[in-house]
């Protein structure tokens, strides 16, 4: 692969001028289920890649396996990471309904407001609170992007009411309690299979965020992008970037260093700064193909926040009753995104 071939360029290089570089000691396979074209490929995980690759002096190598590449289907991800048929994987956590129920509050409409820094640092507050879910893996990152639009193929969403009957794919199943609110139906599938939905009018439309149009080319299978005029969406997807436990174990002390130098709370500012910038070329391309990105003003938005608030109430019904102090974990997911929505 490239990354093994310019590792080798190197050492021969560095040989010639007297400098050591180390010998790849560890290669690491990271799988995911998006394109090498993506936001997430080349503005989080390849420059991941290429950060431990450095820092662990050439002795350890991370090749990178998207598009699912490594066989199987996007909802396998979880259980390839935890068994080791992966070292590293990125994946979403609705994608695999029951495992993560704690993570599942930083989804919810009205506690995700619309910046992917502000919950991510509200993750990293909260962690401890969380860490149960992870308890069968080496989490290195857990993240949100920007937030859920909603994108239509025909029918313009001003209100709750332009949505009854319509079909919306979901990414998640608080997503999918939220379409139902909304009085929509919601079509559970993994984002790669979106377009074909469309253009096929299985769905009517979906949430996403705008990060994804382009590299799905959604803007020539919508004609209509909601979101508040303050940037808010409908809620969030929460991202795992996890590696399997035992090879994590298994490193020499000083490589699990470079890796936790590169995990958490070192990385999620960052990283939600990565997904908050790239929402605005998705919003051009809508709008460039002819499209229209609807903005709801506070009132309308209400309606939908409203609506939201059932969802929440669900969730903390359900999470209650398996033993989370669900209440509580709203209460301080909520607390710590409105501290960092107030800082740069």
């Amino acid at each position: 692969m490239k990354r093994i071939a310019r590792l080798c360029v190197l050492s021969v290089s560095a040989a010639l001028i007297g400098v050591s570089v180390q010998a790849a000691e560890v290669t690491l396979t990271v799988h995911h289920f998006l394109s090498p074209k993506s936001p997430a490929h080349k503005s989080f995980i390849a420059p991941w890649a290429e950060r431990v690759e450095e820092q662990s002096n050439g002795r350890i190598t991370v090749e990178i396996f998207p598009s699912m590449s490594m066989g199987g289907k996007p909802p396998e991800l979880y259980r390839q990471v935890r068994d080791g048929a992966a070292d590293i994987v990125w994946t979403l956590i609705g994608y695999t309904p029951g495992v993560f129920p704690r993570s599942e509050v930083f989804e919810l409409p009205t506690v995700h407001r619309g910046s992917a820094r502000a919950t991510n640092l509200a993750i990293q507050d909260n962690f401890d609170l969380i860490a149960e879910d992870y308890k069968d893996l080496k989490p290195l990152l857990v993240h949100v992007h920007a937030g859920n639009a909603i994108h239509m193929r025909e029918k313009p969403v001003r209100t709750p009411e332009d949505l009854a009957g319509l079909k919306l794919r979901t990414p998640s199943r608080t997503g999918a309690w939220l379409i139902e609110s909304l009085g929509a139906e919601p079509v559970g599938m993994p984002v790669p299979a979106l377009p074909q939905a469309l253009s096929k009018g299985v769905v009517d439309g979906a949430l996403v965020p705008f990060e994804i149009v382009l590299p799905l080319k959604l803007q020539d299978l919508t004609k209509y992008s909601v979101e508040g005029a303050d940037g808010s969406r409908f809620g969030a997807s929460v991202f795992l970037y996890a590696m399997n436990k035992e090879r994590y174990d298994g490193l020499p002390d000083d490589l699990k260093a470079v890796i936790d130098a590169n995990s958490g709370a070192a990385i999620a500012e960052e990283i939600g700064k990565v997904w908050d910038g790239v929402e605005a070329p998705g919003k051009a391309a809508q709008e460039k193909s002819g499209g229209e990105v609807i903005q709801l003003d506070a009132a309308a938005k209400a309606s939908f926040d409203a609506l939201g608030e059932k969802v929440v109430t669900r969730w903390i019904e359900e999470a209650g009753g398996n033993g989370i102090d669900a209440k509580a974990l709203v209460d301080s997911a909520r607390a710590s995104v409105e501290k960092h929505s107030g800082t740069q």
